[in-house]
């Protein structure tokens, strides 16, 4: 002791390093908690009410859920309806792996325990339980499994939060997602008086609370990995623009699937024409060569831009094209075929002309008067001896040798039938106007037209309403016979086409491009925006689903309920079809889809809107019109996720 009497102090080296070890980490451990604390205050809601079978965070009402119950297999995908729901969910997952062979020791205990109890149960003459066999197969399949390292065991626990605004709504998405999952007999239940050791287990810091777990295999368990939303990104092909539910990019071929076509629906000012001159143009960065038919002069300002070749129909025009042409096919067989395949092509074409055969369209819908009948069979027969003739009087049989002989043409015909017995002369009559009266010339004369371009596009826009489905028809044949002789990848672009829709020798002939168009490297864009009208043909609805590509925007009401029939749209899907924003639809693309954004670089943009105020803005900025006041731009240069014009 001291002189004092106190404690002396310790010189002990050993001591010393200890004392010093134990105050740096007391100092270490107040650091620490008050971060923790810090953080803590940082992250947490305002308040946290906590209730029987739900929480309230701030303004917030929220329920967690644990899974209790599986179906004896699982699908790959079989979390998808649950993730890609549009309501907001928090998903957790506990996977705890298992030592293989204490697995299969009560794998072997469970499989005695079931085959003594079906004993028994014959011994006692009882019913056979085939759920009691079907569990001793499973045992034993995933006994043979674990034992060859093919399989290892988990406990697997999965616990989900939803998040409403009102008590009701929450009960609404409870009841929603409930059966959803009931649907695929996962059976799911509410916390009950667990809210907070399941709001505990739903937050990221890996405290499982509720330990509520199932047995599962290493496959049941990869079933339920959660990114489930497709993928449209290739190595190559077009960009069309943004997934929405990743933000990746959808790069896609459509000549990669069954076939090349696709069908674009969307009300007026949705970007359905965007999005489809979009496609084109970078389309042709890959080689690929563009035909448009374009009713409504949209596509004149980028033919134009990328040097394309802009063919203008009207009666006025000095351009001509000859419904009489044949292809000059490469292949024997077709050859052979190739006048056949043609009368049978100008049979539908006339009865359209001459009025005949039309499925949907009433009078009043026919220059406001009355349609004409269709033709009977002695009609039929007189035209079909009519066109052979006609042909064998230029010279041109059967014989392909014969085929580069120059073609007759309707004046020809009109000339054949009206020298010829039977329904000719009527017919001829009935003809008439398209070779010396109103609609004369433009296709009664030889062809004087070159699509030798990567890019043409035929302008229908000044033709007369009656007038345009004929129009159509004939530069749809035209356009057949230069694939058929000339095989390049193609895409061809049919805008309004339910204007076709309402014939049915138009529709039929439509199909029929649509059906063999692979076999040519082409591929068909159909684009309409009045849903009724083309689904309620039933070409229509073949011609949809013969594409392997869809691009759905934004929607009526009454076009949503047809659309969701034809493409089993979800409810979620429905819902959102009405509510798009301009350029935002669904992309289907063979069996995947996803939301998608449509957008644009600003060069592109530039050539491709229609937007009024952007035109002339772009029209003034390059001098076509005064802009004195230097007060108009481009507005708005497209960001992601917002196409800019339509």
């Amino acid at each position: 002791m001291g002189l004092f009497g106190g404690k002396k102090a310790t010189t002990d080296p050993a001591a010393l390093a200890e004392a010093q070890r134990r105050q740096e980490e007391a100092e270490v451990n107040v650091a620490f908690q008050k971060g923790v604390t810090a953080l803590r205050d940082f992250i947490a809601p305002s308040s946290i009410e906590l209730k029987n079978n739900y929480f309230q965070i701030g303004t917030r009402f929220a329920r967690t859920f644990y899974v209790f119950g599986y179906p004896r297999s699982l699908y790959t995908g079989w979390l998808s309806s649950l993730i890609n729901i549009d309501e907001i969910i928090d998903l957790s997952m506990y996977i705890y792996p298992v030592e293989s062979q204490v697995v299969l020791e009560n794998l072997r205990k469970k499989v005695s325990q079931l085959e003594a109890g079906i004993q028994i149960d014959a011994e006692h003459g009882r019913v056979r339980d085939p759920g009691k066999q079907a569990t001793i197969i499973d045992a034993e399949e995933m006994r043979d499994k674990l034992q060859v390292g093919e399989e290892r065991f988990f406990r697997f626990g999965f616990y989900f939060t939803v998040y409403a605004n009102s008590m009701d709504e929450l009960d609404f998405v409870t009841h929603k997602i409930e059966s959803l999952l009931g649907q695929q007999l996962v059976y799911s239940k509410a916390a009950t008086s667990q809210q907070e050791q399941g709001l505990s287990s739903m937050v990221p810091q890996f405290m499982d609370q509720l330990q509520i777990r199932r047995n599962m295999s290493t496959g049941a368990i990869s079933t339920s990995f959660p990114f489930t939303s497709a993928d449209l990104s290739q190595d190559d092909g077009v960009l069309y623009g943004i997934n929405m539910h990743n933000s990746g990019l959808v790069i896609f071929d459509r000549f990669s699937l069954e076939n090349g076509n696709a069908v674009v629906f969307a009300k007026s000012g949705a970007g359905k024409s965007f999005a489809v001159k979009l496609e084109a143009l970078r389309s042709m960065m890959f080689g690929t060569e563009i035909v448009i038919i374009d009713p409504e002069n949209e596509y004149q300002r980028m033919c134009e831009a990328v040097g394309g070749a802009y063919v203008r129909l009207s009666l006025n025009s000095a351009t001509r094209i000859n419904p009489f042409d044949l292809p000059k096919v490469i292949d024997v067989e077709e050859a052979d075929n190739a006048l056949r395949s043609n009368l049978i092509t100008l049979h539908g074409l006339f009865r359209l002309m001459m009025g005949g055969a039309q499925s949907q369209m009433v009078a009043s819908q026919v220059s406001g008067g009355m349609v004409a009948p269709a033709l009977n069979p002695v009609e039929e027969a007189d035209l079909d001896a009519a066109l052979i003739e006609t042909y064998a009087k230029a010279g041109i049989t059967n014989d392909p040798l014969t085929h580069n002989s120059p073609v007759p043409t309707i004046a020809d015909l009109y000339d054949t039938l009206l020298h010829m017995g039977n329904t000719g002369p009527q017919l001829a009559q009935r003809l008439r106007k398209y070779t010396t009266g109103t609609f004369a010339g433009i296709f009664s004369q030889q062809s004087n037209i070159n699509i030798d371009n990567q890019m043409v596009v035929f302008n229908i826009r000044d033709l007369e309403d009656e007038l345009r489905p004929v129009a159509m028809y004939i530069v749809l044949n035209y356009i057949w016979n230069r694939t058929k002789s000339d095989q390049r990848r193609r895409m061809l672009v049919i805008d309004e086409a339910w204007q076709l829709m309402k014939y049915e020798d138009s529709a039929n002939f439509m199909f029929s491009l649509a059906k063999r168009a692979r076999k040519y490297n082409l591929g068909i864009t159909t684009i309409s925006q009045d849903v009724e009208d083309f689904m309620g043909s039933r070409m229509g609805r073949a011609i949809v689903a013969n594409a392997s590509m869809q691009l759905l925007l934004k929607q009526s009401p009454s076009a949503v309920d047809v659309l969701a029939d034809v493409f089993k749209l979800t409810d979620e899907e429905r819902k959102r079809l009405t509510q798009f924003p301009v350029g935002q639809g669904l992309f289907f693309a063979g069996q995947n889809h996803v939301h998608i954004q449509i957008i644009a670089s600003p060069t592109e943009t530039g050539l491709i809107t229609t937007n009024p105020g952007q035109v002339q803005a772009i029209e003034a900025r390059e001098g076509l019109i005064d802009n004195p006041a230097g007060n108009i731009d481009l507005g708005n240069q497209p960001a992601p996720g917002a196409a800019p014009g339509v």
